[in-house]
């Protein structure tokens, strides 16, 4: 019985919110008066109570709340218009980690075309851009070569909404004439990617991974799409996400993993992390809000780069969290990732959360010596599945010269923190709701997007700013924690994900061993804010030491 007039009330509170909000009304322009009855139900969700007089006296507020709130939504505002407020990662007192701008990659030469022209499918970018440069192949030929894998492997694994061919040829032919000019623009020029297709390309569609968008074409370019083709990168695939951002299935179907094709490749830069680890693109663009270049990546068995916020623009990029959103390169190594980072990151007049920030990098470093690195104590004690491959990592980190400091995690709610993520995302898709167009979407369980955004609407604009009050405090006291230390690293799935989601904080995730069944599992390494340099050099003297990014699936599947 108890359970019966619980559930009872909690569907009249819920209803009496939706009055309130003004979200749910069939007809909207037949706007129902709140009463103090009503205001009474509502209290319940919020976690507030009124005396009836006090109720009585919101009334004409709230009614003028809901009247707002109703020319608003005739507004029907794109999901490009970006909030006239701008989320701020800097913490009290801080010093960029990088005094200067300078990047210095390691020397490769020498490179061989293989006589089987297959193994070009895993060659490090380093490697792709010292065949072109020294013309043993064209960009043509490269391009060709990973369309055609693209095509053969697509089918199977379903990373690829749009195979950009006939642009991607001519942009291809257009670097080769420059090149034998003698107009070399450096070592991504020539080269073949992919972006996830949540970024803009005008000439494509750009279908969010969904049924509500699938034959959206926006008239724009994203920029790090601009300025990947300015230093001579070749598109030639829009990659798949889970619908809107949120796992592996889109309205294509379920995105695989070429290590497993039984298992999803997770998500949501699904596509992304599934071809490049299958050799299908050197490189390619995902995003994270909370794991989304993470988990793919580890599930794959990639190097992935979570740059900090503000450090890459996000114009031309469907929005899902304002604050939270970071794009960022998916790579078979992490000096690939340095060296797309290198190209993508800068302030851009057109995204106003960008943060100018130098970026000193030296690929050439081979040694930890000097290096102070954390690393969260109490998550590598806890016996996880990976708890012998991370514990090998600390000590792999020992031997090449580091300094290891244990740290732990501030004690602060982090986890109810991150409802930031579900009301941002219910305002950017709130469209869907009020059309419902969120029952187009594939996924429909409680979990999934639809009844998030739905959730979201009875979130408070008080509870939201109180979350990102503590969100300050937050990051100010990550900051404390981390002075001192160069970086520090953790398991990749522990509280740290949603943590520096949060913060801001960059990550390099890179394979560190494989599980009993054979699939990669990862280590993350994670830097100060704007840390992104001293970050990549040490986890590239690690992965150098270490030969797990050289592994990759045996494709034995029927194409």
């Amino acid at each position: 019985m108890k359970n019966s007039v619980t559930k009872y009330f909690t569907l009249a509170a819920v209803g009496a919110v939706s009055f309130l909000s003004g979200a749910f009304a069939v007809k909207r322009w037949e706007q129902v008066p709140i009463t103090t009855g009503i205001v009474q139900e509502a209290e319940k969700i919020i976690g507030q109570q009124f005396t009836s007089a006090q109720a009585d006296s919101m009334l004409n507020l709230l009614n003028g709340f809901s009247s707002s709130y109703e020319s608003l939504h005739k507004l029907n505002m794109p999901n490009s218009v970006v909030p006239a407020l701008n989320f701020n990662p800097v913490p009290v007192g801080f010093v960029n980690p990088d005094k200067q701008n300078s990047f210095k990659i390691s020397k490769v030469t020498g490179t061989k075309l293989p006589a089987n022209k297959n193994e070009l499918a895993f060659y490090t970018i380093r490697q792709l851009a010292d065949l072109i440069k020294s013309k043993q192949i064209t960009s043509v030929e490269l391009t060709r070569f990973f369309i055609d894998r693209l095509k053969k492997y697509n089918p199977q694994l379903l990373f690829a909404v749009t195979v950009t061919e006939e642009r991607a040829l001519k942009k291809a032919a257009e670097a080769d004439s420059e090149i034998k000019a003698g107009h070399y623009r450096g070592v991504l020029h020539g080269i073949p990617f992919g972006v996830k297709d949540l970024l803009a390309q005008k000439d494509y569609k750009t279908t969010f991974g969904s049924v509500a968008y699938q034959n959206q074409q926006l008239d724009v370019d994203a920029t790090v799409v601009s300025k990947l083709e300015a230093a001579g990168g070749i598109l030639i695939a829009k990659t798949t996400l889970g619908e809107l951002a949120m796992g592996d299935v889109w309205f294509g179907g379920k995105t695989r993993n070429p290590w497993d094709i039984s298992r999803g490749s997770s998500g949501s830069s699904a596509g992304s992390a599934s071809a490049v680890s299958a050799g299908c693109l050197p490189y390619a663009i995902g995003s994270e809000t909370l794991g989304s270049i993470v988990s793919p990546s580890t599930e794959c068995g990639d190097t992935g780069l979570r740059p900090s916020f503000g450090r890459v623009s996000k114009y031309g990029a469907m929005a899902l969290s304002w604050s939270m959103d970071k794009l960022g390169p998916i790579t078979r190594s992490v000096e690939d990732a340095a060296i797309v980072f290198n190209i993508i990151q800068g302030i851009d007049s057109k995204d106003l959360s960008t943060i100018a920030a130098p970026f000193n990098y030296d690929g050439t470093i081979k040694t930890l010596k000097g290096c102070k690195i954390g690393y969260v104590k109490n998550d590598f004690e806890r016996r996880s599945q990976s708890h012998n491959t991370d514990s090998a990592t600390l000590a792999k980190l020992k031997e090449l010269g580091a300094e290891l400091v244990p740290i732990e995690y501030p004690k602060m709610p982090i986890g109810a923190m991150t409802f930031v993520l579900d009301a941002e995302a219910g305002a950017a898709f709130q469209e869907l709701v009020l059309s419902h167009r969120d029952d187009q979407l594939v996924q429909q369980n409680k979990n999934a997007w639809p009844n998030i955004f739905r959730a979201s609407q009875f979130i408070s604009a008080a509870e939201y700013i109180q979350a990102n009050r503590a969100r300050t405090l937050l990051i100010q006291s990550w900051y404390e924690k981390l002075k001192g230390l160069d970086l520090y690293i953790t398991p990749s799935f522990s509280l740290n994900l949603s943590m520096t989601n949060l913060t801001g904080n960059p990550c390099v995730v890179l394979p560190n061993g494989f599980n009993a069944s054979g699939r990669p599992v990862s280590i993350t390494f994670m830097g100060q804010l704007f840390g992104e340099g001293k970050l990549l050099q040490a986890a590239k003297i690690y992965q150098d030491a270490t030969d797990f990014h050289k592994k990759h699936p045996s494709l034995n599947f029927k194409s």
